[in-house]
């Protein structure tokens, strides 16, 4: 027998309450990994000090841009990975600041390789966990 899912309640989040959700948790996760204001426009691809200081406040009212939406959901997939993979907060949290002998980091951290300004730097960590997390690189 197949379970049937049930329909959600109330109307599906639009794009303004995903980006706001995205702004917040990544907040979260920027106090977590113990980010630096520099780090933290780096990694949302340096907006204007002035506009990364406006979301923080109201992330409700945050216009983003689709090259932000993108680095907001690599980072909260790196997020998640490191969650799953190291169960223990501390851990998962130090990972992105820990030298890596991983061929792809060669001893650099993943926060090096993410701070490096490309949306691509960020996938690309977002792929080595998934490819951890799925039992191999590739």
């Amino acid at each position: 027998m197949s379970a049937v899912l049930a329909p959600r309640a109330g109307p599906e989040p639009g794009p303004q309450e995903m980006a706001a959700a995205g702004l917040r948790s990544f907040a979260r996760m920027a106090e977590a990994w113990g980010l630096s204001i520099d780090e933290q426009l780096a990694l949302l691809g340096q907006p204007p000090r002035s506009t990364f200081f406006a979301w923080r406040k109201q992330p409700e009212k945050a216009a983003l841009s689709r090259d932000t939406l993108e680095r907001l959901s690599n980072l909260l997939g790196i997020y998640k990975s490191l969650q799953i993979l190291l169960p223990e907060a501390a851990a998962a949290d130090a990972w992105v600041r820990q030298p890596n002998s991983a061929a792809p980091f060669g001893g650099g951290t993943a926060l090096q390789r993410m701070l490096a300004g490309n949306v691509s730097d960020l996938n690309f960590v977002r792929r080595y966990l998934d490819g951890v997390r799925g039992g191999g690189w590739s």
